[in-house]
Order: C-alpha cells, then structure tokens, then sequence
C-alpha cells in the first residue's frame, strides 16, 4: 500500500498541483477540489500550520537605523543639486524589525519549500502590472493563521462533500480552513 495518492500523474505534476493547491488554501482560506486531492493537501497543510502555532512567537524585536528617502506633498523623492548631479535626500529612521530565532528560521524555509510565491492584484487596478503585490504567505501563516488556532490541538482544515463531478461523477469536496 502507497503511503500518498498518485492522483493519476506523475511525480512532478503531482508535487506542482499539491503545491499549488496548498498555497491557495493558504492564500484563500478555502477552495474546491476532489476529494483525493483534498485528503493530499490536508496531510500537507495540517503539520504546517502547526509547525506555524509552534514557532509564532519565537522571534526577537530588534531596533535598527534605516535611510528613507524624503517625500514630497506628491508622494515624489525629494532631491537636492550636488556638484552638479540630482541626489535624493535620506532620512535616518528607527525601525523595529523581527529577527527570527534559528528554529523559526528553519520552519520558515520548510515552508517556502512547499508554498508558492502569490501576486495579488486588487481590483480596481486589473490589468495593471505595477499595482500587483507579493503576499508573503509564511509572514500570513506566522501572522494571522498560527494565533487563531494557538489553543486548537490539530484538526485546523474541514471537508465538506458538496456532491458529484457532472463530467466524471468525482465527488467534488470543500476543502477551507476551520
């Protein structure tokens, strides 16, 4: 007996669509998809978001100076003649920044091994390639997903069987986060 479903695919169209799949849950908090297919991801996202509620807080804040570019009324650089030349004029800034310790750093790389990187594009800007953002989904696993299940011992994912496939009578499943 296999320890995982072939999912009818080979090796590396299965790793690419599980992957896939578990970065939109992630992203989306739910999706639809065969029941298969959602026992796969359920057995991939489970211990990651545990793994996220283990190391939430395992970090330390740290106090750095940074140089920010001064900014206009407009939102432009502000920029100043120097022998001849525009330069832009920088600020030094405090800034507190999350430095993670070893195990959390380890966990953040067992993650980005599985998780995709996400482009987000709202929709007032459609079809505009500037205004995409990268969503960093192991910053949203440590973030936001890890502290709503800190007292939940497992069971973080739900199925939810919504009926048969019209073209192949796949039972078609809800896979969402709890």
């Amino acid at each position: 007996m296999a320890m995982y479903r072939k999912l009818g695919k080979t090796s590396s169209q299965r790793k690419a669509l599980l992957r896939n799949q578990v970065t939109m849950l992630l992203n989306n908090g739910r999706i639809t998809t065969t029941e298969a297919r959602a026992k796969e991801i359920q057995k991939i996202v489970e211990p990651m978001i545990a793994l996220a509620v283990k190391e939430k807080d395992n970090f330390d804040e740290v106090t750095v100076k940074a140089k920010v570019a001064q900014k206009d009324k407009d939102g432009k650089r502000v920029k100043k003649e120097v022998d001849g030349k525009k330069v832009t004029v920088f600020d030094e800034v405090d800034k507190t920044i999350k430095k993670d310790r070893p195990s959390r750093l380890h966990a953040r790389r067992q993650m980005l091994k599985t998780l995709y990187s996400v482009k987000d594009v709202p929709t007032e800007n459609q079809g505009k390639k500037k205004a995409t953002k990268t969503v960093d989904l192991t910053a949203k696993l440590f973030d936001e997903i890890a502290p709503k299940y800190a007292d939940r011992n497992g069971g973080y994912t739900r199925i939810v069987k919504i009926g048969q496939r019209k073209g192949d009578a796949a039972m078609m499943v809800i896979i969402e986060l709890v």
